[in-house]
């Protein structure tokens, strides 16, 4: 199938998919003529690349996955690595936001208290 179909198949951009082949993060499709085919594998591969995006990966983190491994199999232990290794980021960014509004709260109480034991405002 030519780029276009292979964009609205994987649900992502025609420009997307050039920019991927560009940095090495999809194998570059076979040629037929001046046009780019694609096979199943790379709409598979589209949609993994779409879905991890989505779920926190930046592109750089996702060539480090697929570094050495084009056109063979999904590298499973590498995915299964970047999977765990985000986790533990997102894990620590929640444990930072919760203190976070944990102190945001604490400082509102005290602005709260301040202002109730402040009879200047009343003038």
């Amino acid at each position: 199938m030519y780029i276009g179909q292979a964009a609205h198949r994987s649900g992502t951009t025609i420009k997307s998919i050039r920019h991927y082949e560009s940095i090495g993060l999809l194998p570059a499709a076979r040629r037929q003529g001046k046009y780019r085919v694609y096979d199943q594998h790379s709409i598979d591969l589209l949609i993994f690349i779409k879905c991890a995006q989505h779920l926190g990966f930046r592109l750089k983190e996702l060539q480090a996955i697929f570094t050495g491994h084009q056109g063979l199999a999904m590298p499973w232990s590498l995915a299964q690595q970047a999977i765990d290794a985000k986790k533990c980021e997102i894990s620590e960014r929640i444990a930072a936001l919760t203190h976070q509004h944990e102190q945001l709260v604490e400082f509102e109480a005290s602005l709260t208290q301040a202002r109730a034991d402040c009879p200047l405002e009343s003038l």
